[in-house]
């Protein structure tokens, strides 16, 4: 359970009292689990169960796995991400897709019928989670998208620098800190690890990117040769 300070910050439970959100837990019936780095949180292929999961604490990734056995990280979500069967692109039906945990992490699952069925009490918190509920699938679909952008170029120097440019809009400032490691990063543009650190390394010796640890400083994007 949230407690009242993190509630605050919880993008789901937004404008949603304290008192209003243990209410619902008992409502929707609400089932907390917590789970340790690299558990497996949530297997959409055995899984049968329509549950949604509410990230509470830590940091989990949506992974794909094809028929290859190539992992690729379709998304990030740490605090307020939500995942279920509804919610996620399933690619072929060869392809597998999980939820792992990056780090410990508490994870909230509720009944997807729960939030969408009319309140017989007709609370207005019932109404606002399943705004804020819309407000985050709306943010889901950007992520993908933006993900699509990144998955669409070409090269790994075009993967790599189309990516380091959504974060630093995102962020304001020619600087950011990268959400996972570099490892996850590879997954995550679809590309093989040590021609990404390869192609990463180019980029530096060019000027055009600086790191120092998971900060990466965008200098200045020149030609290619």
């Amino acid at each position: 359970m949230l407690t009242a300070q993190e509630l605050k910050s919880s993008p789901l439970f937004h404008d949603i009292s304290y008192e209003e959100y243990r209410r619902m837990l008992t409502c929707f019936q609400a089932a907390q689990r917590s789970y340790v780095p690299e558990e497996q949180v949530y297997d959409f292929t055995s899984s049968r169960t329509d549950a949604v999961g509410i990230v509470e604490r830590g940091q989990v990734s949506l992974i794909r796995i094809d028929e290859a056995g190539v992992a690729t990280v379709l998304e990030d979500m740490g605090p307020g991400g939500v995942f279920g069967r509804h919610l996620a692109f399933a690619g072929f039906a060869t392809d597998s897709l999980e939820v792992v945990a990056r780090t410990a992490c508490d994870i909230l699952f509720i009944d997807n019928s729960c939030i969408f069925k009319r309140c017989e009490n007709a609370c207005t918190h019932h109404s606002t989670l399943v705004y804020n509920m819309m407000n985050l699938l709306s943010n889901k679909t950007r992520s993908l998208s933006e993900r699509v952008d990144v998955l669409s170029r070409r090269s790994i120097r075009e993967k790599l620098l189309c990516y380091f440019r959504q974060q630093t809009e995102k962020s304001g400032e020619d600087v950011f800190t990268l959400p996972f490691s570099l490892s996850v990063l590879a997954d995550y543009i679809a590309t093989d690890r040590s021609a990404m650190m390869r192609e990463l390394r180019h980029l530096k010796e060019q000027g055009i990117v600086c790191t120092d640890g998971r900060q990466i400083r965008l200098l200045g994007e020149r030609p290619t040769a």
